[in-house]
């Protein structure tokens, strides 16, 4: 039998993505690198208040990493089996999509 536990980690990671701003982010986050939350708000369109708001969410469930740069947060994937599965998930999805 399966662990439970292991089933409610995984579908802790997935509620802290089942946004699509969130997955957005993570997505630039595992294609580009490092960013601030002004990068992310110039990639998305959408307000520093909102981008921090989400980029909490991930932080708290492990998915992403903060580092402060003098008065600069930058954020990047977090080194996790979960962060590479999505990022298999989603560069997988890009391929597909430029394939002729």
């Amino acid at each position: 039998m399966e662990n439970r536990a292991d089933y409610e980690a995984w579908a802790d990671l997935l509620k802290a993505l089942a946004h699509p701003l969130r997955l957005q982010i993570m997505h630039s986050l595992l294609r580009d690198g490092c960013h601030n939350v002004s990068c992310i708000e110039r990639r998305t369109g959408v307000s520093q208040s909102s981008i921090s708001q989400h980029l909490q969410k991930l932080r708290a469930a492990g998915l992403v990493v903060s580092e402060r740069s003098g008065n600069e947060v930058y954020y990047r994937p977090a080194a996790r089996p979960a962060v590479e599965w999505l990022m298999a998930v989603l560069m997988d999805e890009e391929v597909e999509r430029h394939d002729p």
